[in-house]
């Protein structure tokens, strides 16, 4: 497999995965840390394997390996470490990470890293450090992306604990991802009449002209047409992000009867 290939197959099959632009960003990003796996194993006698016989007794094994840029390894911690926030593990959750990663890899690899998965849940990890790892490797707006993985499994038994949301914000916080930034993707999620102000980054006790302010601010940071640099999946995501906005204010408009 050249160098490429992985992160190009890898969005296709999240995008396909999840019907989501994040979906094609997380697969992106697993496709392209199996290339430089690939590459790792080619030039160095030292690399690591994705399993060779049994587990280190601590999470070392797997920490080492965030090193080599795994980043599939970073996705299982993380989806790890939302899963466990209430002390229970939930078949829906569980087979909400399943399914991405068969969707991502083909059947001898996803069973590979779903055996990994089953011990790492079994682990504690210092989530400041994963998280760290991936800040190096990994763009904000990527980052930001990740955030809506995680707030995937959280909701995939139908409801979003007060615990889960407590760790997905803490690992918001270890990405640098503002307070706004993080109610607006948490906004994302729940659609009652405060999510369309935390949008825009504001709440309902904003005046009109405050909204209108919110409104003009936003769109011109989230314009499309700033992020024309970027590759076409990361464009399409910000046209996404857009027309949140602009949906936000426009029932904002209609709900106060603004002109």
């Amino acid at each position: 497999m050249s160098i490429g290939i992985g992160g190009l197959v890898g969005a296709v099959l999240g995008f396909f995965a999840t019907r989501s632009l994040f979906g094609a960003f997380i697969g992106y990003f697993i496709g392209s840390s199996f290339d430089r796996f690939n590459s790792n194993k080619s030039n160095s006698s030292n690399s690591y394997n994705f399993r060779s016989g049994s587990y280190s007794n601590d999470s070392n094994y797997y920490s080492s390996r965030l090193n080599q840029n795994d980043f599939a390894t970073a996705l299982l911690i993380l989806s790890g470490a939302v899963m466990k926030a209430d002390g229970k593990i939930l078949k829906s959750e569980l087979d909400y990470v399943k399914d991405f990663f068969k969707q991502q890899f083909s059947v001898q690899l996803a069973s590979k890293y779903i055996s990994d998965f089953k011990d790492i849940l079994s682990k504690d990890f210092i989530l400041s450090e994963i998280c760290s790892t991936i800040n190096n490797s990994m763009p904000i707006r990527q980052r930001s992306l990740l955030l809506q993985y995680l707030f995937g499994i959280a909701q995939a038994d139908g409801d979003v604990s007060d615990s889960e949301m407590k760790v997905i914000q803490r690992i918001a916080s270890y990405f640098r991802i503002s307070r706004m930034e993080f109610e607006q993707i948490k906004s994302l999620f729940y659609k009652d009449t405060s999510s369309y102000y935390k949008v825009l980054g504001i709440d309902e006790s904003s005046t009109n002209d405050e909204i209108k302010k919110a409104y003009r601010k936003m769109a011109v940071m989230h314009h499309p047409d700033k992020f024309n640099q970027l590759g076409e999946e990361q464009q399409k995501a910000a046209k996404k992000k857009f027309q949140k906005i602009q949906e936000a204010y426009e029932h904002i408009k209609k709900e106060r009867s603004i002109k």
